[in-house]
């Protein structure tokens, strides 16, 4: 075994016997392991909407055209996403919200999760930031997030002025369990892997226990930007919390409900951004040009040197991109 990997490993666990094995330190208790959320702590910024609270804040004019920022997961959150904010320098509302049992959203029970109940939040979200009936909404979804765009779409054709999709995991079922298989493979013997089981011999949690859970699921995270990751994410982007239970519950959901979210894209005649990434392995030309065939009318960008985390790690490259769609709409 290298030596540093083992002297941290014998650090965290002096960590954690001292602080879980004594009464200091409640595992459970709101803001011990991670940041409480909008319902725990007034003082972020949130709103109520169709029966929770939101941690959701806006950038620009109120009256200007609406960019509405889907974040990626389910379960993560949109701080990575906020240079998106930008955009309200040129002129735009931009709307940032985590989901439902998300980031520092609101937690809620396992059983109450459904694809319709996210897409009725993100219509309740838009109605409450809406100031008129002809203002313009644009949704940008990055990953889950631009699955979600797609589902609102697939249902309200007409509500939507355009969308801008970064790299969305699946349109299908199908589609999306072939994607994760080939982006989310574990190396049972990795020391990546035995760090991440290392803490189950410490950490426990029940579904209820939404604390210990999305702690543990901060951990699980670096899975996705380890050396040599098929979707070329360069290094680990910003968060405030993982939502494990929304994850676990939406990702059962979607493989019961074998969900298409294509079945009336036929009907949405305003033209899609499709944005790919040049080191995303998993995602390439293809998979783009496989989504985009699903609208009538579509644009495809791949977008140089970056991976799936491009809105964070090359915001650059992509906000011209982003500006000039949008100004053409």
């Amino acid at each position: 075994m290298k030596l540093k990997p083992f002297l941290l490993k014998v650090t965290f666990l002096l960590l954690v016997t001292s602080q879980f094995s004594c009464t200091e330190i409640d595992s459970n208790e709101p803001g011990a392991l991670v940041p409480k959320t909008v319902d725990q702590d007034a003082t972020l910024p949130s709103i109520s909407v169709n029966g929770t609270m939101l941690h959701s804040e806006t950038f620009g004019n109120p009256s200007n055209s609406m960019v509405v920022f889907l974040h990626g997961g389910p379960g993560a959150d949109y701080r990575s996403g906020l240079n998106v904010k930008q955009l309200a320098d040129n002129g735009y509302f931009v709307v940032f919200y985590d989901q439902r049992g998300a980031g520092l959203s609101k937690r809620h029970d396992k059983n109450s999760y459904s694809l319709q109940l996210i897409l009725d939040d993100l219509n309740a979200v838009i109605e409450h930031y809406k100031t008129a009936p002809n203002q313009k909404v644009f949704l940008f979804g990055h990953s889950w997030g631009g699955m979600l765009a797609t589902a609102f779409i697939n249902k309200n054709p007409n509500k939507i002025t355009g969308a801008i999709l970064a790299e969305a995991g699946g349109l299908k079922w199908g589609e999306t369990k072939e994607y994760l298989e080939k982006t989310k493979k574990i190396e049972l013997f990795s020391e990546a892997t035995n760090d991440v089981l290392y803490l189950d011999q410490f950490l426990t949690g029940t579904k209820k226990q939404h604390e210990v859970l999305d702690y543990k699921s901060a951990i699980q995270s670096s899975f996705s930007y380890a050396g040599g990751n098929v979707e070329g994410i360069e290094a680990s982007s910003p968060f405030w919390r993982y939502g494990a239970v929304s994850l676990i519950s939406l990702t059962e959901v979607a493989e019961k409900d074998n969900f298409d979210f294509t079945t009336n894209l036929n009907q949405f005649q305003k033209k899609v951004l499709i944005l790919f990434s040049e080191n995303n392995k998993a995602f390439g030309s293809s998979y783009a040009q496989k989504q985009a065939n699903y609208f009538p009318v579509h644009q495809i960008i791949r977008i140089d040197d970056t991976g799936h985390e491009m809105i964070y790690f090359k915001w650059n490259s992509v906000y011209p991109k982003v500006l000039t769609y949008l100004n053409s709409l």
